[in-house]
């Protein structure tokens, strides 16, 4: 398979410190990478870089073989304009680890919003769309309920949706599962587990060790802003080879 998204040297710091500290990673087209780490790793300044809402200080990222955020010149990156970075990212679909959906807007509305407005889609056509993406996540009687109404769960289902809409290339989940109370988390990760049956390509930051024995092909390992272990499940989660990741995982399995 190709590579839908290259990360290479890719470092980002705040300040004085170093979040990321030269990251290469390769995500293959229909498959589902999930990082785990530490809080503090990097794992989610990492993903937020995957669609230019961080900008790197160096390195470079492309998604499908195009740069994220930027244009070549010569040996020179030189950043796009806003108009241009908004437009590639409706390849790129994003859903947060607290929803953010538009709290005025009906479930529906939610999920038609971008696709009319950024994508220039007919509405009836959008709506339509919408329907059967509600239907996919389970949540076909809510197109009309505000996301105040729904439960934790249903919000981060419609938020899926949401991003689904836009028949993006690629899926960035920012631990998806973190704000919901533990008997939600299984409905949102059922959603997840059938867009990678699916063939979705998909970079997931989570906590959730089963979901990511079961789901994903490649475990990436992070602390301290590098990528520490890297491979597939079995090995990364039974038999890793860093000190570093057998003493996270002693903690949290």
């Amino acid at each position: 398979m190709s590579a839908m998204v290259e990360i290479r040297s890719v470092r980002k710091s705040f300040g004085s410190h170093e979040v990321l500290r030269g990251i290469d990673l390769e995500v293959r087209t229909g498959e589902v990478t999930v990082v785990l780490g530490p809080s503090g790793s990097g794992k989610s300044t990492l993903l937020r870089t995957v669609n230019h809402l961080e900008k790197v200080d160096s390195g470079r990222i492309t998604v499908d073989g195009r740069l994220v955020g930027y244009r070549r010149s010569g040996d020179k990156l030189y950043e796009l304009r806003e108009r241009e970075v908004l437009r590639r990212r409706t390849q790129i679909g994003f859903v947060f680890q607290n929803f953010h959906l538009f709290p005025h807007l009906t479930v529906l509305e939610n999920i038609t919003e971008a696709p009319i407005s950024a994508l220039k889609r007919p509405r009836d056509e959008a709506v339509a769309a919408a329907h059967a993406l509600l239907e996919r996540v389970g949540l076909a009687e809510k197109a009309g309920a505000y996301p105040g109404h729904l439960s934790g769960g249903q919000q981060q289902r419609v938020a899926i949706a949401r991003a689904l809409a836009l028949e993006p290339k690629l899926l960035l989940f920012d631990e998806p599962t973190s704000a919901l109370d533990p008997e939600l988390v299984g409905e949102v990760l059922d959603v997840i587990k059938d867009l990678a049956r699916q063939g979705t390509t998909m970079i997931v930051v989570t906590h959730e060790i089963g979901f990511a024995r079961e789901v994903a092909d490649t475990v990436v390992f992070m602390d301290e802003g590098v990528v520490v272990e890297q491979g597939p499940p079995a090995e990364v989660l039974d038999r890793p080879r860093q000190e570093r990741t057998r003493a996270f995982l002693s903690k949290v399995l």
